[in-house]
């Protein structure tokens, strides 16, 4: 429906008491502009009502005239709001005429049924926008907060853009899509897609490579779009790892000025990684990040947040859904609706279908999947994990014989997804095992990623979620203690446990750990995750007793591994080869093509061969550069 036909609408369903002042598409919301916003209010139903005419998300504030003074409405608002809602935070944002209220029980600001909300429009006309406080001190999430309040007048000025884009007239029907592979097929990393259409043109991720600096293997293949930056309609983020969103900020720093739709999970985590990546870089003599801090800013004003199962319009013809994939907090497969029912596909992005201790598995129901692209980290023939109650046996196994041999164990471990499934796995044994008495050190960006994790619980699993409101967080049990003093002091001090990202080894504290801790044999590393082909993980998981290392002088030397080494199954946040064989056959509809990516290509071509001969679907395992028609 087109911005005229809705405000045609619009004034015709509004009450004129309500006194409709203006309408304005922003971003995915059509707002209302009232003066008498109580009139509004007094009828429960005139919003489902508005809604259900339009067909799209609305947002119903006052005119900007007829809002309390900010220290009155304070006053009211602290009258209105009960203690025990613990709200940490109050601040106004005239440019959306919203009271952006911060608490750690959100529930008590909403009141039942919404009547502490209720009561803070009627007596103050501001609009409450209710953010949980995390249980743990945030400084990513205080950031995010706090840019989204500086930059309000030039992010309001980009939704009414967007918002008049959206609602633009629909172009004639389109005949054609195709996918072009910019990155991430045959390969893991850099994942990047292009999805076209006669008057569309969607990215879906635009990762890197974190494993090398070489410009030709880091980065997608953007040049193969013969597309200029400002070309592109959207960019759709599945999840906030590197080889998704990394490259991101370079889309902003060379001419793209468009929207990146993602849960908001995703951007806080997003925003955290891409600033960890800029700092590792800017430390790194030989290599040079290929966007600054203000490129990441400028993606943060860009970002619009969108919950699982909500259909939104990213384009005049391309309508987006996330579903749930059980990947990491705010992971998302995302699904395009294309034109009149052209087309329907789905980009898995990183799928878990089977059990973990953080998230519901990935979703298997969608409206219509003709076509999906799926993650084939472990679809080899061999990729089969063993399943969680065997690996959590056998991790706490081998960890309590080093520690009681006098050793220590290093972990590496992702920041973000990993970090926090091993921590909830050794928190539940040290609460059913009172004699476990070895701390656990939790060094790089763990607590700062586990943080954000207890900012937005409904994400997690349901026991987790409760936990985490009960004020009972298993991630400040008492076992975990932050990395505050010099790691040489963990290293030659009592037993203990140490989780630290990279995962891979491809950097950052866990390499420092290494350092310290490899020559000595009562010593022990334990990979629970993904090593890709290029990676110090993986030479060391392949049995290297010797592998290369950049000393503290720049110079090149060489590490003995004296240590014993383990590689624990069971832990990845991908599904295996049974678990995707099972996502597959339980999807609803059957899709009628699978096309694999985000995989070696050994693995690729021997998931797609399996899906082509056993559940007879059409299969194919395309590399990058490739450009396939759908339609």
């Amino acid at each position: 429906m087109e911005l005229k036909e809705i405000e045609k609408k619009l004034h015709e369903l509004v009450p004129s008491e309500c006194k409709l002042t203006r309408v304005e598409a922003e971003g995915l919301d059509i707002v209302l502009y009232l003066r008498d916003i109580n009139a509004f209010y007094a009828n429960d139903q005139l919003i489902r009502k508005i809604a259900g005419a339009i067909r799209k998300r609305i947002i119903v504030r006052s005119d900007p005239a007829s809002l309390l003074p900010q220290e009155e409405a304070l006053s009211e608002i602290k009258k209105i709001i009960p203690p025990e809602a613990g709200v940490t935070a109050i601040n106004f944002n005239p440019e959306f005429s919203e009271v952006v209220i911060e608490a750690l029980k959100p529930g008590l600001v909403i009141g039942k049924g919404g009547a502490t909300l209720k009561a803070i429009i009627q007596r103050t006309a501001w609009a409450p926008n209710i953010l949980r406080t995390p249980t743990m001190p945030s400084s990513t999430i205080k950031g995010v907060r706090a840019s989204m309040l500086k930059e309000a007048q030039s992010r309001k000025k980009f939704l009414i853009s967007l918002g008049k884009k959206i609602c633009s007239p629909s172009p004639e029907k389109s005949d054609w899509v195709k996918v072009t592979a910019l990155g991430g097929f045959y390969e893991v990393g850099r994942s990047c897609a292009l999805v076209q259409t006669p008057t569309s043109n969607v990215l879906v991720d635009c990762g890197i490579n974190p494993e090398t600096f070489e410009p030709s293997k880091a980065y997608p293949y953007l040049n193969a779009m013969n597309l200029e930056l400002d070309k592109i309609d959207a960019v759709v983020l599945t999840h906030a790892h590197m080889d998704h969103c990394g490259f991101v900020p370079y889309l902003y720093a060379y001419g793209y000025d468009g929207p990146v739709y993602c849960t908001t999970p995703t951007r806080e985590l997003a925003m955290l990684l891409q600033m960890d990546f800029i700092s590792i870089a800017n430390k790194n003599s030989s290599y040079s990040a290929p966007y600054g801090i203000k490129d990441i800013q400028k993606e943060l004003s860009h970002m619009v947040t969108v919950d699982y199962g909500e259909v939104i319009d990213i384009t005049p013809e391309i309508k987006l859904t996330f579903y749930n994939a059980g990947h990491i907090l705010g992971s998302a497969m995302a699904h395009l609706h294309i034109g009149d029912g052209l087309h329907n596909l789905i980009f898995s992005g990183d799928i878990k279908y089977g059990f973990t201790r953080l998230f519901d598995q990935a979703n298997t129901t969608f409206p219509r999947a003709e076509t999906i692209f799926l993650d084939s980290t472990y679809g080899g023939r061999n990729d089969v994990q063993p399943n969680r109650f065997e690996a959590d046996k056998r991790l706490m196994e081998l960890t309590l014989a080093t520690l009681k041999r006098g050793g220590k164990v290093l972990i590496p471990s992702f920041a973000v997804g990993r970090s926090q499934e091993i921590m909830l796995v050794m928190e539940e044994y040290a609460s059913k095992n009172k004699d476990f008495n070895y701390p656990v050190y939790l060094d790089g960006m763990i607590l700062e990623a586990s943080a954000i994790h207890t900012a937005y619980p409904e994400y997690l699993r349901h026991n987790i979620q409760r936990r985490i409101l009960s004020n009972d967080s298993p991630f400040e049990s008492r076992i975990f203690e932050p990395v505050k003093k010099d790691r040489q002091e963990i290293a030659e001090g009592d037993p203990c446990v140490i989780i630290a990202p990279s995962g891979m080894l491809s950097g950052g504290p866990s390499v420092e750990y290494l350092k310290l801790l490899a020559d000595n044999e009562k010593n022990a590393l334990f990979f629970v995750g993904y090593q890709s082909a290029l990676s110090l993980g993986r030479k060391i998981q392949r049995g290297a007793k010797e592998v290369p290392m950049v000393g503290e002088d720049g110079r090149a030397t060489s590490l003995k591994i004296a240590m014993q080494v383990e590689t624990v199954e069971g832990y990845s946040g991908h599904s295996d080869r049974s678990q995707l064989l099972s996502f597959l056959k339980s999807m609803r509809p059957k899709p009628e093509r699978v096309f694999t990516l985000h995989g070696d290509e050994t693995k690729c071509d021997d998931l797609s061969r399996t899906v082509s001969k056993a559940l007879h679907i059409d299969s194919r395992a395309p590399m990058d550069l490739d450009t396939i028609r759908l339609k």
